[in-house]
Protein backbone atom coordinates (compact mmCIF):
# COMPACT_ATOMS: atom_id res chain seq x y z
CA UNK A 1 0.00 0.00 0.00
CA UNK A 2 1.28 3.35 -1.07
CA UNK A 3 -0.92 6.93 -0.79
CA UNK A 4 -0.90 10.19 -0.29
CA UNK A 5 -3.55 12.25 1.77
CA UNK A 6 -4.43 15.34 2.90
CA UNK A 7 -3.28 15.78 6.65
CA UNK A 8 -6.55 17.37 7.53
CA UNK A 9 -8.47 14.20 6.16
CA UNK A 10 -6.89 11.45 7.71
CA UNK A 11 -7.16 13.81 11.16
CA UNK A 12 -10.91 13.71 10.49
CA UNK A 13 -11.20 10.46 9.30
CA UNK A 14 -9.29 9.12 12.20
CA UNK A 15 -10.92 11.19 15.22
CA UNK A 16 -14.10 9.58 14.25
CA UNK A 17 -13.23 5.63 14.14
CA UNK A 18 -11.11 5.74 17.29
CA UNK A 19 -14.36 6.95 19.48
CA UNK A 20 -14.93 3.13 20.04
CA UNK A 21 -11.83 2.35 20.02
CA UNK A 22 -10.38 1.84 23.92
CA UNK A 23 -7.99 -1.05 25.90
CA UNK A 24 -9.21 -4.33 25.10
CA UNK A 25 -6.50 -6.84 27.21
CA UNK A 26 -8.39 -10.33 26.07
CA UNK A 27 -8.27 -8.63 22.28
CA UNK A 28 -5.64 -6.06 21.47
CA UNK A 29 -6.55 -6.34 17.89
CA UNK A 30 -9.33 -4.11 18.47
CA UNK A 31 -7.68 -1.45 19.75
CA UNK A 32 -6.07 -0.84 16.40
CA UNK A 33 -7.32 0.84 13.15
CA UNK A 34 -7.49 -0.93 9.81
CA UNK A 35 -6.55 1.27 7.10
CA UNK A 36 -6.57 0.30 3.16
CA UNK A 37 -7.36 1.47 -0.28
CA UNK A 38 -11.23 0.98 -1.91
CA UNK A 39 -11.09 2.34 -5.46
CA UNK A 40 -9.43 6.13 -5.30
CA UNK A 41 -10.22 6.27 -1.38
CA UNK A 42 -8.51 5.97 1.40
CA UNK A 43 -10.55 3.78 3.82
CA UNK A 44 -10.29 3.48 8.25
CA UNK A 45 -12.04 0.82 10.10
CA UNK A 46 -12.48 0.56 13.36
CA UNK A 47 -14.78 -1.98 16.11
CA UNK A 48 -15.15 -3.49 19.42
CA UNK A 49 -17.67 -6.35 18.09
CA UNK A 50 -20.50 -4.80 19.09
CA UNK A 51 -20.28 -1.35 16.81
CA UNK A 52 -18.08 -0.77 14.04
CA UNK A 53 -17.18 2.79 12.25
CA UNK A 54 -16.19 2.42 8.68
CA UNK A 55 -15.05 6.14 6.99
CA UNK A 56 -13.70 7.28 3.59
CA UNK A 57 -11.72 9.83 2.05
CA UNK A 58 -9.95 10.77 -1.25
CA UNK A 59 -6.96 10.23 -1.82
CA UNK A 60 -3.79 9.42 -4.43
CA UNK A 61 -3.51 5.64 -4.55
CA UNK A 62 -0.30 4.47 -5.82
CA UNK A 63 -0.23 1.16 -4.55
CA UNK A 64 -3.33 -0.94 -3.02
CA UNK A 65 -3.33 -2.96 0.29
CA UNK A 66 -4.04 -2.76 3.71
CA UNK A 67 -2.49 -2.49 6.96
CA UNK A 68 -3.37 -2.22 10.83
CA UNK A 69 -1.98 -0.08 13.14
CA UNK A 70 -2.73 1.48 17.01
CA UNK A 71 -5.80 3.79 16.66
CA UNK A 72 -5.28 6.80 19.70
CA UNK A 73 -1.54 6.35 19.05
CA UNK A 74 -1.83 7.60 15.14
CA UNK A 75 -4.62 9.60 15.46
CA UNK A 76 -2.21 11.49 18.46
CA UNK A 77 0.61 11.16 16.03
CA UNK A 78 -0.70 12.72 12.69
CA UNK A 79 -2.41 15.68 14.87
CA UNK A 80 1.17 16.83 15.71
CA UNK A 81 2.49 16.53 12.08
CA UNK A 82 2.27 19.71 10.09
CA UNK A 83 -0.40 20.71 7.88
CA UNK A 84 0.79 18.58 4.26
CA UNK A 85 0.02 15.99 2.08
CA UNK A 86 1.38 13.10 3.98
CA UNK A 87 2.66 9.77 2.36
CA UNK A 88 1.69 6.70 3.86
CA UNK A 89 3.14 3.30 3.00
CA UNK A 90 2.61 -0.57 4.11
CA UNK A 91 6.28 -2.15 4.50
CA UNK A 92 7.34 -5.20 5.19
CA UNK A 93 6.16 -7.34 8.45
CA UNK A 94 3.09 -4.94 8.75
CA UNK A 95 4.94 -1.46 9.35
CA UNK A 96 3.47 1.77 8.16
CA UNK A 97 5.99 3.90 7.26
CA UNK A 98 4.67 7.82 7.42
CA UNK A 99 6.35 10.45 5.73
CA UNK A 100 5.45 14.39 5.97
CA UNK A 101 7.83 17.09 4.73
CA UNK A 102 10.38 16.70 6.71
CA UNK A 103 9.12 14.33 9.12
CA UNK A 104 9.47 10.52 8.57
CA UNK A 105 8.57 7.84 10.84
CA UNK A 106 7.67 3.75 11.14
CA UNK A 107 5.06 2.36 13.45
CA UNK A 108 4.55 -1.00 13.70
CA UNK A 109 1.37 -2.77 13.12
CA UNK A 110 -0.24 -5.88 13.00
CA UNK A 111 -1.47 -8.50 10.35
CA UNK A 112 -4.35 -7.33 8.57
CA UNK A 113 -5.73 -10.64 8.70
CA UNK A 114 -6.89 -10.74 12.07
CA UNK A 115 -8.45 -7.81 11.99
CA UNK A 116 -12.37 -8.87 13.18
CA UNK A 117 -14.78 -9.11 9.75
CA UNK A 118 -17.61 -5.93 10.27
CA UNK A 119 -21.04 -7.26 8.80
CA UNK A 120 -21.51 -6.92 4.88
CA UNK A 121 -24.86 -5.19 4.35
CA UNK A 122 -24.88 -6.00 0.56
CA UNK A 123 -28.43 -7.90 0.06
CA UNK A 124 -29.77 -6.08 2.80
CA UNK A 125 -32.78 -3.93 2.69
CA UNK A 126 -32.39 0.18 3.14
CA UNK A 127 -34.84 2.76 4.03
CA UNK A 128 -33.62 6.40 3.05
CA UNK A 129 -34.35 9.34 5.51
CA UNK A 130 -33.40 13.25 5.88
CA UNK A 131 -30.17 12.90 8.12
CA UNK A 132 -31.11 16.67 9.73
CA UNK A 133 -34.65 15.18 10.27
CA UNK A 134 -32.80 12.15 11.77
CA UNK A 135 -30.63 13.54 14.17
CA UNK A 136 -33.16 15.89 15.48
CA UNK A 137 -35.39 13.12 16.56
CA UNK A 138 -32.37 11.51 18.28
CA UNK A 139 -31.30 14.37 19.37
CA UNK A 140 -34.59 14.66 21.77
CA UNK A 141 -34.52 11.20 22.89
CA UNK A 142 -31.34 9.71 23.07
CA UNK A 143 -30.54 10.42 26.51
CA UNK A 144 -33.63 9.05 27.71
CA UNK A 145 -32.67 5.51 27.65
CA UNK A 146 -31.13 3.58 30.96
CA UNK A 147 -29.32 0.45 31.23
CA UNK A 148 -31.14 -2.09 32.88
CA UNK A 149 -29.77 -5.17 33.54
CA UNK A 150 -33.31 -6.86 34.23
CA UNK A 151 -35.12 -5.22 30.78
CA UNK A 152 -32.71 -4.65 27.99
CA UNK A 153 -35.22 -3.90 25.95
CA UNK A 154 -35.61 -0.01 27.65
CA UNK A 155 -31.46 0.04 27.37
CA UNK A 156 -32.29 0.90 23.76
CA UNK A 157 -33.86 3.25 21.38
CA UNK A 158 -36.96 1.59 19.48
CA UNK A 159 -37.39 2.85 15.81
CA UNK A 160 -40.37 2.10 14.50
CA UNK A 161 -41.66 2.50 10.53
CA UNK A 162 -44.85 2.55 9.52
CA UNK A 163 -46.07 3.31 6.08
CA UNK A 164 -44.27 7.04 5.49
CA UNK A 165 -43.49 7.64 9.41
CA UNK A 166 -40.50 6.96 11.75
CA UNK A 167 -40.99 6.70 15.74
CA UNK A 168 -38.06 7.21 17.64
CA UNK A 169 -38.84 6.02 21.65
CA UNK A 170 -36.44 6.10 24.28
CA UNK A 171 -37.97 5.37 28.02
CA UNK A 172 -36.65 4.62 31.99
CA UNK A 173 -39.32 3.69 33.12
CA UNK A 174 -40.06 7.05 34.83
CA UNK A 175 -40.36 8.96 31.95
CA UNK A 176 -40.35 8.16 28.22
CA UNK A 177 -39.84 10.60 24.94
CA UNK A 178 -41.64 9.65 21.70
CA UNK A 179 -40.57 11.64 17.98
CA UNK A 180 -42.65 11.23 15.04
CA UNK A 181 -40.63 11.78 11.36
CA UNK A 182 -42.57 12.26 8.07
CA UNK A 183 -40.67 10.52 5.58
CA UNK A 184 -40.99 11.40 1.81
CA UNK A 185 -41.23 7.90 1.06
CA UNK A 186 -43.52 5.05 2.42
CA UNK A 187 -41.57 1.73 3.97
CA UNK A 188 -43.74 -1.33 1.97
CA UNK A 189 -43.72 -3.11 5.16
CA UNK A 190 -43.57 -2.39 9.02
CA UNK A 191 -40.03 -2.30 10.41
CA UNK A 192 -38.87 -1.86 14.29
CA UNK A 193 -35.90 -2.81 15.61
CA UNK A 194 -33.70 -1.87 19.07
CA UNK A 195 -30.46 0.15 19.24
CA UNK A 196 -27.85 0.15 21.96
CA UNK A 197 -28.15 3.56 22.97
CA UNK A 198 -24.00 3.97 22.73
CA UNK A 199 -23.95 3.22 19.05
CA UNK A 200 -27.41 5.61 18.65
CA UNK A 201 -25.04 8.72 20.46
CA UNK A 202 -22.31 7.93 17.48
CA UNK A 203 -24.63 8.02 14.93
CA UNK A 204 -26.09 11.78 16.22
CA UNK A 205 -22.16 12.29 16.78
CA UNK A 206 -21.25 11.72 13.36
CA UNK A 207 -24.24 12.39 11.70
CA UNK A 208 -25.37 15.89 13.35
CA UNK A 209 -23.98 18.43 11.28
CA UNK A 210 -24.26 16.61 7.95
CA UNK A 211 -27.23 17.56 4.96
CA UNK A 212 -28.92 14.94 2.63
CA UNK A 213 -29.81 11.55 2.93
CA UNK A 214 -28.83 8.79 5.15
CA UNK A 215 -29.49 5.28 4.08
CA UNK A 216 -30.52 2.60 7.06
CA UNK A 217 -29.39 -0.75 6.05
CA UNK A 218 -31.22 -3.22 8.63
CA UNK A 219 -30.29 -7.43 9.22
CA UNK A 220 -32.10 -9.34 11.55
CA UNK A 221 -29.73 -8.63 14.38
CA UNK A 222 -27.50 -5.58 12.48
CA UNK A 223 -28.71 -2.28 11.28
CA UNK A 224 -25.57 0.43 9.44
CA UNK A 225 -26.25 3.77 9.16
CA UNK A 226 -24.54 5.24 5.37
CA UNK A 227 -24.13 8.91 4.61
CA UNK A 228 -22.94 9.02 1.32
CA UNK A 229 -20.12 11.62 -0.11
CA UNK A 230 -21.19 15.08 -1.40
CA UNK A 231 -19.65 14.37 -5.06
CA UNK A 232 -19.72 10.91 -5.00
CA UNK A 233 -21.88 7.57 -5.30
CA UNK A 234 -19.84 6.34 -2.26
CA UNK A 235 -20.50 6.39 1.24
CA UNK A 236 -18.63 8.67 3.63
CA UNK A 237 -19.23 7.14 6.50
CA UNK A 238 -20.88 3.88 8.26
CA UNK A 239 -22.11 3.36 11.45
CA UNK A 240 -22.96 -0.66 11.90
CA UNK A 241 -24.20 -2.10 15.46
CA UNK A 242 -25.72 -4.97 17.22
CA UNK A 243 -29.33 -4.88 17.93
CA UNK A 244 -31.14 -5.43 21.19
CA UNK A 245 -32.68 -8.85 21.06
CA UNK A 246 -36.02 -8.75 22.03
CA UNK A 247 -40.00 -6.88 22.13
CA UNK A 248 -39.92 -3.80 22.79
CA UNK A 249 -42.35 -2.73 25.93
CA UNK A 250 -46.27 -1.53 24.36
CA UNK A 251 -45.32 2.14 25.63
CA UNK A 252 -48.22 3.83 23.55
CA UNK A 253 -50.19 2.11 26.93
CA UNK A 254 -48.71 4.29 29.14
CA UNK A 255 -49.13 7.84 27.08
CA UNK A 256 -52.71 9.61 28.57
CA UNK A 257 -55.48 10.41 26.48
CA UNK A 258 -57.58 12.37 28.63
CA UNK A 259 -56.29 15.01 31.24
CA UNK A 260 -57.94 16.43 34.31
CA UNK A 261 -56.17 19.95 33.63
CA UNK A 262 -53.86 21.55 30.57
CA UNK A 263 -51.19 24.13 31.01
CA UNK A 264 -49.90 26.68 28.46
CA UNK A 265 -46.82 27.78 29.70
CA UNK A 266 -43.52 30.22 28.51
CA UNK A 267 -41.00 27.68 27.88
CA UNK A 268 -37.82 29.47 29.19
CA UNK A 269 -39.85 31.01 32.19
CA UNK A 270 -40.81 27.52 33.37
CA UNK A 271 -38.01 25.95 32.72
CA UNK A 272 -35.75 29.22 34.92
CA UNK A 273 -38.55 28.83 38.19
CA UNK A 274 -37.75 24.67 37.90
CA UNK A 275 -33.83 25.39 38.32
CA UNK A 276 -34.10 28.33 41.25
CA UNK A 277 -36.98 25.80 42.77
CA UNK A 278 -33.95 22.78 42.53
CA UNK A 279 -31.59 24.53 44.80
CA UNK A 280 -33.89 23.63 47.70
CA UNK A 281 -35.05 20.85 46.57
CA UNK A 282 -33.41 18.17 48.89
CA UNK A 283 -32.34 15.35 48.49
CA UNK A 284 -35.47 13.61 47.40
CA UNK A 285 -34.97 16.16 44.44
CA UNK A 286 -38.58 16.59 44.89
CA UNK A 287 -40.89 19.86 43.65
CA UNK A 288 -44.20 20.87 43.94
CA UNK A 289 -46.45 22.33 40.87
CA UNK A 290 -49.60 23.74 41.82
CA UNK A 291 -51.93 24.66 39.09
CA UNK A 292 -54.48 27.68 39.20
CA UNK A 293 -56.88 29.43 37.15
CA UNK A 294 -54.29 31.69 35.08
CA UNK A 295 -51.21 30.56 37.04
CA UNK A 296 -48.70 27.73 37.92
CA UNK A 297 -47.07 27.97 41.46
CA UNK A 298 -43.51 25.95 41.30
CA UNK A 299 -42.85 25.23 45.44
CA UNK A 300 -39.59 23.63 47.14
CA UNK A 301 -38.76 23.04 50.60
CA UNK A 302 -35.90 21.47 52.66
CA UNK A 303 -35.84 21.67 56.26
CA UNK A 304 -31.94 22.64 56.14
CA UNK A 305 -31.86 25.03 53.31
CA UNK A 306 -35.47 26.67 53.25
CA UNK A 307 -37.74 26.59 50.67
CA UNK A 308 -38.77 28.69 47.29
CA UNK A 309 -41.64 29.77 45.66
CA UNK A 310 -42.43 31.63 42.44
CA UNK A 311 -45.12 31.75 40.09
CA UNK A 312 -45.90 32.18 36.29
CA UNK A 313 -49.03 33.43 34.05
CA UNK A 314 -50.69 30.43 32.37
CA UNK A 315 -53.30 29.54 30.31
CA UNK A 316 -55.35 26.76 32.43
CA UNK A 317 -58.01 24.86 31.45
CA UNK A 318 -59.62 21.71 33.77
CA UNK A 319 -59.30 21.34 37.82
CA UNK A 320 -57.04 23.15 40.05
CA UNK A 321 -53.99 20.28 40.56
CA UNK A 322 -51.13 19.73 43.21
CA UNK A 323 -48.50 17.38 41.79
CA UNK A 324 -44.96 16.77 42.75
CA UNK A 325 -42.20 15.98 40.27
CA UNK A 326 -38.56 14.90 40.25
CA UNK A 327 -36.79 18.11 39.10
CA UNK A 328 -34.56 16.76 36.98
CA UNK A 329 -37.12 14.74 34.61
CA UNK A 330 -38.85 18.20 34.08
CA UNK A 331 -35.83 19.90 33.31
CA UNK A 332 -34.64 17.02 30.92
CA UNK A 333 -38.06 17.05 29.37
CA UNK A 334 -38.26 20.89 28.79
CA UNK A 335 -34.64 20.64 27.63
CA UNK A 336 -35.99 19.00 24.62
CA UNK A 337 -38.34 21.40 23.60
CA UNK A 338 -37.18 24.14 21.09
CA UNK A 339 -40.83 25.64 21.08
CA UNK A 340 -40.95 28.83 23.11
CA UNK A 341 -44.34 27.65 24.84
CA UNK A 342 -44.90 24.15 26.07
CA UNK A 343 -48.31 22.51 26.58
CA UNK A 344 -48.23 20.46 30.20
CA UNK A 345 -51.05 17.92 30.45
CA UNK A 346 -51.81 16.46 33.59
CA UNK A 347 -54.00 13.18 33.83
CA UNK A 348 -54.07 13.12 37.69
CA UNK A 349 -52.30 13.15 40.69
CA UNK A 350 -50.18 9.76 40.66
CA UNK A 351 -51.08 9.49 36.68
CA UNK A 352 -48.27 10.14 33.82
CA UNK A 353 -48.12 13.66 32.45
CA UNK A 354 -47.44 15.12 28.86
CA UNK A 355 -44.67 17.63 28.05
CA UNK A 356 -45.37 18.78 24.77
CA UNK A 357 -44.08 21.54 22.28
CA UNK A 358 -47.00 24.24 21.48
CA UNK A 359 -47.17 24.25 17.78
CA UNK A 360 -45.37 20.93 17.15
CA UNK A 361 -47.37 17.52 17.41
CA UNK A 362 -44.22 15.29 16.32
CA UNK A 363 -42.86 15.27 19.81
CA UNK A 364 -44.23 14.23 23.15
CA UNK A 365 -42.45 13.88 26.50
CA UNK A 366 -44.20 11.17 29.30
CA UNK A 367 -43.34 11.82 32.83
CA UNK A 368 -44.43 9.99 36.02
CA UNK A 369 -44.96 12.03 39.01
CA UNK A 370 -43.73 11.58 42.76
CA UNK A 371 -46.09 9.76 44.53
CA UNK A 372 -47.97 11.10 47.74
CA UNK A 373 -46.63 9.26 50.93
Amino acid sequence: MKIEVLKENLKNGLNIVEKIVGKNLSLPILDNVLIYTEDNFLGMSSTNLETAIKIWTLAKITKKGKVVVPAKFLSSFVSSLPNEKILLEEKNNNKLYIECKSYKNEIQGFNSEDFPLIPDFKDAEFIEIDNKKLCQGLEQVVDIASLSQSRPEISGIYFSFIKNALKIVATDSFRLAEKKILMDKSVERNISFILPQKPAKEVLNILQDKEGITKIYILPNQVMFEFSMKDFSHPQVQIISRLIEGEYPNYEEIIPTKFKTQIILKRDEFLNQIKTASLFSGKLSEIKITAKNKEVEVFAQDSEIGQSQSSISSKTEGEEIEISFNYKFLIDGLLKIKSSEVLFQISREEGACILKPVGDTGYLYVVMPIKSA
